[in-house]
């Protein structure tokens, strides 16, 4: 990594066709998936078509738009621009192709703003991905998408992967011959938001679609090549249906075989429109242990060639991944393992995942780490609070 000298040396450089490189911006959206951390977000449409989904807090008070190739194209130069900028600034300053290690040293300098940050990031990581926003690109003409990725590849050819969020039902009603054609001009995955296989609990939670729609949806996707993402929301059926969420959510997910399945753990919290119906008595949450044994029987019931995926902070037993079906019993035997532990070990270790001091399970035998987690655990006890509602705050604050 760069030392102050050489930072100094830099930011010396920075003249006026620098400048200008690093002034250009372009649009960000809000989200991105977890596994998209790290790639160039070109954001192709605005917010969310569909909007009403109960346990979703992004994209309220706001209106779906599509953006024209135009809008798109010149956010796809200055992105260009600003990367041509920091390139430029590693070769006059001798670092040649290192160009990582000054986008790192930029990424520290927020006088640049988000846009510069945000390119500086992606090529300090590598620069091999690329993501379209927003929630559901495929909403767009396919002649218009295949366009705006053909020209985001050309534009970047050091890109290896690009990747866009998808509904399933737009994806049921693109034709084969349309999704190969988004395939041949380089779009690598989609991301879809599977959620449930219930169809009541679909409708409940106002997903707008049904498992059929999931499965026409998912299955078209990869018949045209596309790696396709699902993710799957444990605990979203709460105690009324946690069961037939369970068995329906792991009959789609069958059906479709996707290369990737992401867990997902409901959380309520105020912004979602769920959180109405949680106060009023019409959805009932689930405890975290519940959760996991819902987990454990989606596991238990997949006959899948998928990747299991758990990335998200929400999810209680991150370890709880890995390839179907080899990695199976693995899976099962973490959950089987935090089940089988006293209460007050359970609680100890959920304290301490989520307030980041245990990343795994296998930390809870750490003692200095579950002498700090249970003095924690006492101080809370001794104030008169209620530790799972503790816990809560601490959840609402990750979103």
């Amino acid at each position: 990594m760069l030392n102050l000298l050489q930072e100094a040396k830099i930011l010396g450089m920075l003249d006026y066709s620098l400048t200008e490189k690093l002034s250009h911006t372009f649009e960000l959206g809000p989200i991105r998936p977890p596994s998209e951390a790290y790639s160039l977000l070109i954001r192709a449409t605005r917010n969310c078509p569909w909007n009403r989904c109960q346990f979703c807090p992004v994209y309220k008070g706001t209106k779906f738009g599509l953006r024209s190739v135009e809008e798109i194209i010149e956010d796809i130069k200055a992105a260009k621009a600003i990367s041509d900028g920091i390139s430029e600034i590693a070769w006059r300053t001798g670092h040649g192709d290192r160009a990582g290690e000054v986008a790192a040293m930029l990424c520290n300098q927020p006088q640049y703003g988000r846009c510069v940050c945000h390119v500086a990031m992606w090529l300090a990581t590598g620069g091999k991905s690329a993501f379209l926003q927003d929630s559901n690109t495929m909403i767009m003409r396919t002649a218009d998408l295949a366009q705006v990725i053909a020209l985001l590849r050309k534009t970047f050819p050091s890109i290896k992967r690009v990747t866009t969020y998808a509904r399933s039902h737009t994806a049921a009603r693109k034709s084969l011959a349309e999704l190969k054609e988004l395939k041949d001009a380089g779009l690598d995955r989609v991301h879809i938001g599977l959620e449930t296989g219930y169809d009541p609990l679909l409708t409940y939670m106002e997903k707008g679609c049904t498992a059929r729609n999931h499965v026409d949806g998912g299955t078209r996707v990869k018949e045209a090549g596309i790696s396709l993402c699902e993710y799957v929301m444990p605990g979203l059926g709460g105690r009324k249906m946690s069961q037939e969420h369970a068995y329906e959510t792991v009959r789609v997910l069958n059906e479709i075989d996707p290369d990737y399945i992401r867990l997902r753990t409901l959380h309520v919290a105020p912004p979602m429109a769920l959180w109405a119906r949680l106060q009023d008595g019409g959805f009932d949450l689930q405890t975290e242990d519940e959760v996991v044994q819902e987990t454990a029987i989606l596991i238990q019931n997949l006959r899948v060639s998928s990747h299991l995926k758990s990335d998200h902070t929400f999810n209680l037993l991150m370890e709880v991944q890995g390839r179907m079906p080899e990695d199976k019993e693995k899976c099962l035997s973490i959950i089987n393992k935090y089940l089988s532990l006293p209460d007050d070990e359970r609680l100890n270790f959920r304290v301490g995942r989520r307030t980041g001091v245990y990343s795994t399970l296998a930390e809870l035998s750490d003692e200095s780490k579950h002498d700090r987690v249970e003095q924690a655990i006492e101080r809370l006890r001794a104030r008169g609070s209620n530790v799972d509602e503790e816990l809560l705050s601490v959840k609402n604050s990750f979103i």
